[in-house]
């Protein structure tokens, strides 16, 4: 069966024997248009099952409503709780949020805010994929007088608004944690370099061993070991070096944490007697495993909010800015039973 047509403006003028326009006057409540038609008007839309469509209205006023937002897997808990904490903040102000996620591939990426940029949204919030080196897109959305923020994963060089995680320190903070269990060894689990929050965490991880005179050693730096798999991978080559660690810091994710967490139980190493193990992003699993993992809570709700908060702020501020904002917020290290060692 084909759907019905949509009823328009259009039908209701053939209707009544009037203009598109008297309609359209009508329907608005406009003071150009008689009481007498303007009841008649709304009768016959109603009598047709006329609906209004309101992004149409919306565009001709210069405004969407609507904002869209770009996250790389709507399945983990930073940008899960980032739509809710935004979706908080949009229904009060009466906007609505178009979703997308990238997979991880910037071609997707580009796919979604392309899209989102022929919708004519007012604004898209984006944290970048693992792949996406290339910004064009991103300064296609300025050019396109779409206001821009970037959250998480942002292009530092692209001046927009951003809302980002002290990831350097919440890293420090992490392997110091470490270094005061007793661990001599810390291993790092590290995420494509491409992306800022993974140089942050790097940067802070040799920080914390340069602050404690703990020499660095290259082979316990593994390179693009973000997924559980891949975190489990990097970790059997870690263990079979003559010299293991005894601690792992997975700064990618506390998926890569369970990927050595599953290693270790394989290959009978005892947590955390034996090894160390702390992850980042405090997904709901990290409390549940056997041991429960040591992560760090980015408060991505909070992040949702304040990210919300920005974009009608700046709205509604009338001063130009003579900088964009930048808006850090900080981590906290959850400690749990995989780092304890000295209770």
């Amino acid at each position: 069966m084909k759907p019905k047509k949509r009823v328009t403006i259009y039908d209701i003028a053939e209707r009544l024997n009037i203009t598109a326009s008297s309609v359209s006057r009508a329907l608005n409540n406009s003071n150009h248009v008689n009481e007498e038609t303007k009841k008649l008007v709304l009768k016959t839309a109603a009598e047709l099952n006329y609906k209004r469509n309101v992004l149409a209205s919306n565009l001709r006023m210069g405004k969407s409503h609507t904002i869209g937002v770009v996250v790389p897997r709507i399945n983990q808990n930073i940008f899960s709780n980032v739509i809710a904490g935004l979706e908080e903040v949009t229904n009060q102000q009466n906007y609505n949020m178009i979703i997308c996620q990238s997979n991880e591939s910037v071609a997707k990426e580009i796919k979604c805010v392309n899209a989102l940029v022929n919708q004519h949204v007012d604004c898209i919030v984006i944290s970048m994929s693992v792949e996406t080196e290339d910004i064009s897109h991103l300064r296609n959305v300025i050019d396109h007088g779409i206001q821009l923020i970037q959250f998480d994963r942002v292009a530092t060089e692209l001046e927009t608004l951003k809302v980002i995680n002290d990831n350097e320190q919440a890293s420090m903070e992490a392997v110091e944690h470490l270094i005061k269990q007793g661990y001599k060894r810390i291993a790092l689990l590290e995420g494509p370099q491409n992306l800022n929050i993974f140089k942050q965490r790097r940067d802070g991880y040799l920080k914390a061993l340069k602050k404690h005179n703990i020499a660095v050693a290259d082979e316990l730096i593994m390179k693009n070991a973000w997924t559980k798999e891949l975190g489990a991978t990097a970790t059997r080559q870690l263990l079979s070096l003559p010299q293991p660690p005894d601690a792992i810091f997975a700064s990618t994710s506390d998926f890569s944490a369970l990927g050595v967490l599953d290693v270790a139980h394989d290959m009978n190493i005892q947590v955390p007697s034996q090894l160390g193990i702390c992850g980042y992003a405090n997904e709901a699993f990290t409390e549940l495993t056997n041991p429960s993992i040591t992560t760090i809570d980015q408060f991505s709700m909070h992040m949702g909010r304040t990210i919300a908060n920005l974009y009608f702020d700046e709205l509604n501020n009338s001063e130009v800015a003579v900088t964009p904002k930048v808006i850090s917020l900080k981590p906290e290290l959850i400690i749990r039973s995989s780092t304890l060692r000295k209770g």
